[in-house]
């Protein structure tokens, strides 16, 4: 989800929630402690220089349990954060404490903001030597013995 989405879906919201890839929520004390803009330089495993831009909030929980963020003092904080930082509309990375800091895309179901499970890749797989696709075995033609038979070669 970039900025531009989260602006326009916070205009039409009554209140904010997001939802965990677990499906647990967010409690609703939480706070957006940074909006920012987050620049990663990095060569990858093939040689290539890359640069990401992404815009970045922190969601965190206190004990001020009567604290609610309401749609339109996050709207304010986000276009804050544009003017003084001179953030683009950027795909939005969402930080959260979980073991360590998690990172975490953003979707919207109509309801709530989704916390989406990121994962990381190789960008060199070409140079890697890494196949793009896995070759498909079917085990029922590789041999003729059953499938999971004491003596089989399949488990």
């Amino acid at each position: 989800m970039k900025l531009s989405e989260i602006k326009n879906k916070l205009r039409e919201l009554k209140k904010i929630s997001f939802q965990l890839p677990n499906g647990e929520i967010v409690p609703s004390h939480f706070h957006v402690t940074e909006v920012g803009k987050i620049t990663k330089d990095f060569i990858d495993c093939g040689g290539i220089v890359r640069n990401e831009e992404v815009a970045n909030f922190q969601l965190w929980n206190a004990n001020d349990y009567d604290h609610r963020l309401h749609p339109e003092k996050l709207l304010n904080i986000i276009e804050l954060s544009e003017r003084i930082l001179g953030i683009g509309d950027l795909e939005i990375e969402v930080e959260y404490q979980a073991e360590t800091i998690g990172k975490f895309g953003l979707d919207f179901n109509g309801n709530d903001f989704l916390l989406t499970t990121k994962q990381t890749d190789c960008l060199a797989q070409d140079q890697c030597g890494i196949p793009l696709e896995a070759p498909k075995v079917h085990i029922a033609e590789s041999n003729d013995e059953p499938c999971c038979s004491p003596d089989g070669n399949c488990c």
